[in-house]
């Protein structure tokens, strides 16, 4: 059967239309960041509108294969010995609801592709293309479902449940349900979803697909395939169970993968290339904080590298010290020295006092030019009346201490990251 004719009586004339609008409507209300916040990184762009769309997939792949199914039993067409085989012919009618399902796939993120004006790679097809074959095993199995269900009751129910049984998952435990499902979360930038994070959805809807597939061909005594069927549908779910039931929330996820610029030296600077445009001036920053405060008498080892964190292990050599910070979204001047500050001051305990942990902060901005920035991050904090007597008791604390010699200085610092107080209130920098 050409592809023209099994369209022109496919139940996708009138309802991909509807399938179409409902993924349009999913893609706009689900679309929470912009294409453009996520840097370029063509598997993060593809993966966030998907999030919402798997379920939509599934269910009218599952739904449509039941109707189009009923509607050859309906007509009769197994009691007439057609002239192709059985698989053929469901093959047949099948491709345009497997074809309408995958555009519910490929469409979205093509949109956010071109609106971010990003090029697919091969790592941003690895979630396209495993949906998609995941919509064909949904499908068979809605085949051969709709060879012994009525096609009325049977298309509209089937849909419904598959939806709800993959797209509440999201908010389920344990973990290994989401993982197993089909609805696979979004990725962010620099990571790429692990083959074996793919394998096992296509384990169970393959193994579950393969099983009703085996019921629905008439070859053999049927007592034995449906002992065939049972074992072949149990080994999908039990393999795809053993192999998610231990990841934690987030499936396993390669990161950094993003291509990665670096400069200098003691340390060496990296970020991702799409952001290599501050590479020097953060290179310079991070360079100059660390002599400041090395001479200020802070008893500061310059690491071997200093890394973004989206570069993930990428970005790292055996045996290397790494700091890692938020480097990519520092555009503006003194924001990577900043960051260099507060690290470079670290203290001996997990806890310190906020007066303390501030003055701290408060002397290496200030010998470091990084009053300005200092005040921004306290003011982000919120001002309140408690927050104003702090910073009030920090500014006197901080202007006694530069009142005194270098040498006082160096020992005052030294001490205040050395001890450690019984008590302590923590602080964010």
């Amino acid at each position: 059967m050409k592809f023209t004719t099994a369209l022109r009586s496919s139940s996708v004339r009138w309802a991909g239309p509807a399938v179409l609008l409902l993924a349009a409507l999913y893609y706009v209300s689900g679309e929470t960041t912009p294409p453009s916040q996520y840097h370029h990184w063509a598997p993060a762009i593809v993966s966030a509108p998907l999030v919402t769309l798997y379920a939509l997939a599934y269910a009218a792949a599952a739904g449509l294969g039941v109707w189009e199914s009923g509607r050859l039993r309906k007509a009769r067409i197994w009691e007439t010995a057609p002239s192709r085989s059985r698989c053929r012919v469901a093959a047949d009618v099948l491709l345009p609801v497997v074809m309408v399902a995958w555009t519910v796939l490929l469409l979205p993120p093509a949109i956010s592709l071109a609106r971010s004006g990003t090029a697919p790679t091969p790592d941003s097809l690895r979630l396209p293309l495993t949906g998609m074959l995941i919509v064909v095993c949904h499908a068979v199995a809605g085949f051969a479902l709709g060879s012994v269900l009525p096609r009325l009751i049977a298309a509209p129910v089937v849909a419904v449940v598959d939806w709800i049984a993959v797209a509440f998952t999201r908010a389920t435990e344990p973990y290994w349900l989401r993982h197993v499902s089909g609805q696979f979360a979004g990725v962010g930038f620099g990571e790429v979803p692990r083959p074996v994070s793919l394998v096992a959805p296509v384990l169970l809807a393959g193994g579950v697909a393969a099983g009703l597939l085996l019921l629905w061909l008439p070859r053999g005594p049927r007592v034995l395939r449906g002992v065939l069927a049972l074992g072949v549908a149990a080994a999908g779910v039990l393999g795809a169970q053993h192999l998610a039931r231990d990841w934690p929330h987030d499936p396993p996820t390669a990161t950094g993968q993003a291509p990665t610029d670096c400069s200098g030296a003691h340390p060496q600077v990296c970020v991702p290339r799409v952001a290599s445009g501050n590479l020097d001036r953060a290179r310079r920053e991070a360079s100059r904080t660390l002599s400041t405060l090395r001479a200020a008498g802070v008893p500061v080892t310059a690491p071997d590298r200093i890394a973004d964190v989206y570069t993930g292990q990428a970005a790292t050599g055996s045996g290397d010290r790494v700091w890692r910070m938020s480097l990519m979204t520092a555009d503006r001047p003194h924001e990577v020295g900043y960051q260099v500050m507060v690290r470079a001051l670290e203290f001996r305990c997990a806890e310190v006092p906020l007066v303390r942990a501030r003055s701290v902060w408060l002397w290496g901005a200030i010998r470091t030019g990084q009053v300005d920035m200092y005040r921004e991050r306290r003011r982000s904090e919120g001002v309140t009346p408690a927050s104003e007597k702090t910073e009030s008791q920090v500014g006197d604390r901080v202007r006694d201490v530069l009142g005194r010699s270098q040498a006082a200085q160096r020992t005052w610092i030294r001490s205040n990251l050395a001890s450690c107080p019984k008590s302590a209130t923590g602080s964010t920098a």
